[in-house]
């Protein structure tokens, strides 16, 4: 027999992407005891391979989806507020082509970009010329013209580790490496059978309301789990980035018109490097690790080749990545042409009360939980009011704009950090740097440098504060210092891990 907990929770919720970990923290937030379960590592899926970007999707206007553009506008001041430190404001250069969208077509989406969301902080759109300006001389001379708008950029990754560390810290139940492999209803109440994907414990939690937010797992999950047959919700598109060494010396992204009607990115990564992407293609099944296709690599290639004057190849690309999108299975012919809007579905059908998000993009977690919570109301009752819009993330208890006095007090505090030590700290952790370095006093105080300025006290702090368990996650997950260095680091955080951490109980 396995443990069952005595404990009802009011809520269980299946999937630690960003819409799961967002749900859990404004649910314990209101009241609501909460538990999440993680397969893997928070934001290891989708959630982590976005195209970083929190935007209103000035696309989607031209498939009329104006409501869920204007909540994503509106959405990007409140990210911002939340957390400057792994968000910043970026000004996105739109060259025109006579060949792709009118210009007057192009005017009125940015007119409406600029009018639907409730723009402060951010600046509104103008025409630019690009002849002479440093913003056109990546470019080739045909793109004389075009436009600049506002978005912003997000560390995807940590924007889901810093919900599920406030969640945590706020009282709920946050299980990592934790599969669901079985729920079933009894009077009323759900039992919820998990598998501890390290340590194989099998245990059982009670609750109130199940939520499957498991993303492109979704449909999967009401399979195996919850044992429904034929469950067709959700269409699965893959999404495919490449990285190369940087393109163009300035901090503003482009974004790009293609023949197909598709746009791709360009986007400044990591002082060193550009991203390009994304792609829409449709995946027949999900796993763990989807993978980039050579259709995918050439197509980005030869997207950013139309508009850059230096040219890439397959050659030139360091590393790539690939997330699979749960999208709400509408019943459009093309993938990209698929809504991007969210559902959320509720199932009683099993005596008990099931809540399923389909779809949903990461610019509007937050207010998809906020509509979570109304379904959740319906069944449990109200205990608190929305809460959220003017919450802090962990780390983010700054003004906007006021990343570089973070970065000086930081440097007050511990006067040994150089530059950009400090600079990577303070826009990893904000605030809670000092929580990182601790006590202290010198360089040598950190311990074992492993390279990329990682040192071994950062490397225990995120064993201990934010459920990392392999190099994979302190690399690629916690950080990115592992793009495009070389394979000792990896080995040598491995390494540690193996000989100074017990980290195969981790699961809260």
């Amino acid at each position: 027999m396995h443990p069952i907990s005595d404990e009802i929770f009011d809520v269980v919720i299946i999937g630690g992407g960003i819409n799961g970990v967002g749900i859990a923290r404004d649910a314990v937030g209101r009241g609501f005891s909460t538990c999440l379960c993680e397969a893997n590592g928070f934001g290891s899926g989708t959630s982590s391979a976005s195209s970083k970007l929190i935007h209103g999707g000035l696309r989607y206007l031209e498939h009329f989806e104006f409501r869920l553009v204007r909540e994503a506008l509106k959405e990007r001041e409140t990210l911002l507020t939340m957390a400057p430190h792994i968000i910043k404001p970026m000004r996105f250069i739109l060259p025109h082509s006579r060949f792709m969208r009118p210009a007057w077509l192009l005017r009125l989406g940015l007119f409406l970009y600029d009018h639907l969301g409730e723009r402060k902080l951010l600046q509104k759109s103008r025409r630019i010329s690009l002849e002479n300006s440093e913003t056109g001389i990546p470019l080739k001379s045909d793109f004389r013209w075009g436009f600049e708008y506002s978005d912003c950029w997000v560390d995807d990754s940590r924007l889901v580790l810093l919900n599920a560390i406030d969640a945590r810290q706020r009282g709920a139940e946050m299980l990592v490496h934790t599969r669901v492999e079985q729920v079933k209803c009894e009077e009323g109440i759900w039992q919820v059978t998990t598998k501890n994907q390290r340590s194989g414990l099998v245990s059982t939690r009670k609750a109130r309301i199940v939520v499957n937010a498991a993303g492109p797992w979704a449909d999967q999950v009401l399979n195996t789990a919850f044992g429904m047959q034929n469950v067709k919700n959700t269409r699965l598109v893959r999404g495919s980035h490449v990285v190369v060494k940087k393109l163009f010396e300035h901090n503003k992204p482009y974004i790009f018109q293609n023949a197909d009607e598709g746009i791709v990115f360009a986007v400044p990564y990591l002082d060193d490097y550009t991203v390009i992407g994304t792609t829409d293609a449709d995946q027949s099944e999900m796993n763990d690790s989807p993978q980039i296709s050579d259709d995918e690599r050439k197509y980005l290639c030869d997207a950013a080749n139309k508009y850059f004057t230096r040219q890439i190849t397959n050659k030139d690309i360091i590393w790539t990545y690939s997330g699979v999108r749960s999208l709400y299975n509408d019943g459009a012919t093309e993938a990209r042409k698929a809504t991007r809007d969210y559902i959320l579905s509720t199932d009683n059908s099993q005596g008990g009360t099931l809540i399923n998000v389909f779809g949903g993009k990461i610019t509007t977690y937050r207010k998809l939980a906020e509509s979570m919570m109304k379904h959740i109301e319906k069944t449990l009752g109200k205990r608190g009011n929305p809460w959220t819009a003017t919450s802090s993330l962990p780390g983010g208890d700054f003004k906007v704009g006021d990343l570089l006095s973070v970065v000086q007090e930081l440097k007050n505090n511990y006067p040994f950090l150089d530059d950009a030590l400090a600079t990577r700290l303070s826009t990893n952790y904000g605030t809670l740097a000092t929580q990182v370095l601790g006590n202290a006093k010198s360089i040598a105080d950190l311990g074992e440098c492993f390279g990329g300025n990682l040192f071994q006290k950062e490397v225990e702090y995120l064993v201990s504060n934010e459920w990392a368990v392999d190099a994979e996650d302190i690399l690629f997950r916690c950080t990115r210092i592992g793009i495009g260095k070389p394979a000792e680091i990896y080995d040598g955080v491995a390494s540690f891990l193996r000989t100074h951490t017990n980290n195969q109980e981790i699961s809260t």
